[in-house]
């Protein structure tokens, strides 16, 4: 039966040599059926979390002139703030606006990839303005970094691999990435906060920074679940790196975002992606066969996987990791693509106009009822993050 709620796991147990065993059973469990999960007990303190959610609502209050001092098409690396409706998902605007951050790293030398303009310092907000903003997100982001490579950890055990399974696909100083974002209840473009889509990488962390309901998983049937607000969780995703990596066994789950209700006010999230070397070429990992026979039973159970999203990048279509995630942060956000990658932006315009044709010629052919989706090939990986 396909899921219709999301688990809820308490991190607190992986720590405990007498809980952890019951812990990884409800982790491979979630991984393999639903995708999507809470976490609870991750060591972040709450003070922690309501310093960053009241930080980043603060930040939306700024003037817009002084939100444009960093506006993300200032920069090569796509980190900073976007304006209301500035990026693309789905082919539609998502109707929010959103600052993006990283952990710090340097500026790119002429010698490296073209895809490190990605690994940049951050624009942070003027301090005098925001003087608690800078270090509330530095700290968060460092302690969200070590969370995440627990639960990198833990996910490895749980499909009894080596815990250190998926340490060669990250750097030393591995950058990982945090949006603040605001939904608006109102306005032009209200209804896709962001359209349906699957995370890239390997994991995210949604701390869900008001009360307001919006954010949805897809289950396997195409129904879409609610994901409400949980007060000291957080929401973990499984990105389409680690569906590639463990050859469809960890479901990506499609997820989007409603806009909130006329007069319900603005929602604002704080997500948290984990990060992965860009200049790793994926690989399927060894997961051993009674894991993969799990999947293939569960998929069977529930007669398949119906989709909203395909996974959009090919394996041989790009060298490295990186080189894929600059394509995709070039096409959803256009503005950056002008102003720094033309050459690049028209390439990709190119490339849709040959899908949307390809797309059209299909459009009349009959599917084979065999073509039903029963497991992820790992020949595919992932390059949307939100």
């Amino acid at each position: 039966m396909a899921f219709t709620t999301i688990p809820v796991l308490d991190l607190s147990e992986a720590r405990s040599v007498e809980t952890k065993p019951a812990f990884l059973k409800q982790l491979r469990e979630a991984l393999l059926t639903v995708g999507f999960l809470y976490i609870s007990g991750t060591g972040i303190d709450q003070d922690l979390y309501d310093r960053v959610c009241k930080e980043g609502i603060e930040f939306f209050e700024l003037p817009d002139d002084e939100k444009l001092k960093i506006e993300m098409k200032n920069e090569a690396s796509f980190l900073g703030y976007s304006r209301l409706g500035n990026e693309i998902t789905a082919k539609k605007a998502d109707w929010r606006e959103q600052l993006d951050l990283s952990t710090p790293h340097a500026i790119r030398k002429a010698s490296d990839p073209l895809y490190h303009n990605l690994l940049a310092p951050n624009q942070w907000p003027d301090s005098e303005r925001l003087p608690g903003f800078r270090p509330a997100f530095e700290e968060y982001m460092r302690q969200m970094s070590a969370v995440s490579t627990l639960s990198t950890s833990l996910i490895a055990e749980s499909l009894d691999l080596p815990s250190t399974a998926f340490d060669k696909f990250f750097d030393a100083d591995q950058q990982h990435k945090l949006k603040i974002v605001k939904y608006p209840d109102s306005g032009d473009g209200v209804g896709q906060g962001v359209g349906p889509h699957k995370d890239s990488m390997l994991t995210s962390y949604l701390l869900q920074a008001s009360p307001h309901k919006g954010l949805q998983a897809q289950n396997t049937k195409g129904e879409w679940i609610d994901c409400p607000p949980k007060r000291g969780t957080l929401v973990v995703a499984i990105g389409q790196g680690l569906e590639a990596l463990t050859g469809g066994v960890c479901a990506s789950t499609t997820h989007r975002v409603l806009s909130p209700a006329t007069g319900a006010g603005a929602r604002y999230s704080i997500p948290f992606f984990q990060g992965v070397s860009y200049d790793a070429q994926f690989e399927s990992m060894d997961v051993p066969d009674l894991v993969r026979a799990l999947r293939k039973d569960v998929l069977d159970q529930q007669g398949g996987r119906k989709d909203d999203v395909e996974f959009t990048f090919v394996k041989g279509r790009w060298n490295h990791l990186g080189e894929a995630t600059l394509m995709n942060r070039i096409k959803s956000h256009p503005d950056v693509g002008e102003a720094w990658y033309p050459d690049l932006l028209s390439r990709i315009r190119e490339q849709q106009a040959r899908d949307e044709a390809a797309k059209a010629q299909d459009t009349n052919r009959p599917v084979p009822s065999h073509d039903k989706t029963s497991i992820v090939e790992s020949s595919h990986i992932a390059v949307k993050a939100h």
